[in-house]
C-alpha cells in the first residue's frame, strides 16, 4: 500500500464513482444494521474474481472503515471492555452502528477490508493474484471494483479497525486472522443501474 494510503486509510483519488459507491455502501450498511440486526447481506458481500480469470472464487464479507481522521475504534473497544457478555456487546454495537455511524460517506475509507481465518488458502490465493475484481450486486445496482490487494499488517490502522469491528459480533475471532485490504482503481471500475 502506498505510504499515504497506509497512513490515512484511504486513497487520495477524488472520483465521482468513489463518492457514489461510498454513499451507496453507507446506505446499505445502515439498512443492514437497522433492519437485519447487523447480519451481512449481499450488499456487502461481493463476488471475488481474480485478475486474469473470469470465474468467481465466491463471496466475501467486506468491512467499510472510517478514514484515519474519523476513526471510532476507541469507542468500539470501550464497548467490549464494559462487559464480558457477547449479547450485550452485540446490542451496544447494533445501537452504535444503527445511529449516525454511516451518516457521512465522506468520513469513510475507500479501501475495503475483509477478514479470513488464520492460514486461509483463499486469502493466500487472493493476495498472490495481487489484483481482483469485487462485484457487488444488490438493490438494483451492480458495481465492479478493480482492486489492488494488500495483506494488512497488525499495526495498520485498517487492520485494527477491521478486527475491532468484527469482534463486536464475534468476540472469539483469532488474533492470527488475516485481513486483506482492497484498494479500488476507480478509473478501471464500473457501475450499472438496473431498470
Amino acid at each position: 500500500m502506498s505510504s499515504i494510503a497506509a497512513t490515512m486509510g484511504q486513497s487520495l483519488v477524488d472520483h465521482p464513482l468513489k463518492k457514489s459507491f461510498l454513499k451507496w455502501q453507507c446506505l446499505t450498511r445502515q439498512i443492514m444494521m437497522r433492519d437485519n440486526q447487523g447480519r451481512p447481506d449481499v450488499s456487502i458481500m461481493p463476488s471475488v474474481v481474480l485478475a486474469e480469470t473470469s470465474e468467481s472464487m465466491g463471496h466475501i464479507i467486506t468491512i467499510l472503515n472510517k478514514a484515519h481522521g474519523y476513526s471510532l475504534v476507541p469507542e468500539m473497544q470501550h464497548m467490549m471492555r464494559k462487559t464480558n457478555d457477547p449479547a450485550q456487546i452485540r446490542n451496544a454495537a447494533l445501537q452504535f452502528l444503527s445511529a449516525t455511524y454511516y451518516q457521512r460517506a465522506a468520513e469513510f475509507s475507500d479501501i475495503l477490508t475483509s477478514t479470513f481465518p488464520p492460514a486461509s488458502q483463499g486469502a493466500a490465493q487472493i493476495r498472490a493474484a495481487e489484483r481482483c475484481s469485487l462485484i457487488f450486486d444488490a438493490y438494483g445496482q451492480s458495481w465492479q471494483l478493480d482492486c489492488k490487494v494488500w495483506q494488512l499488517a497488525d499495526h495498520n490502522p485498517l487492520f485494527e479497525a477491521t478486527m475491532t469491528h468484527n469482534r463486536l459480533f464475534n468476540p472469539a475471532l483469532p488474533n492470527e486472522s488475516v485481513v486483506l485490504g482492497f484498494e479500488p482503481d476507480w478509473s478501471a471500475s464500473s457501475f450499472k443501474q438496473e431498470n
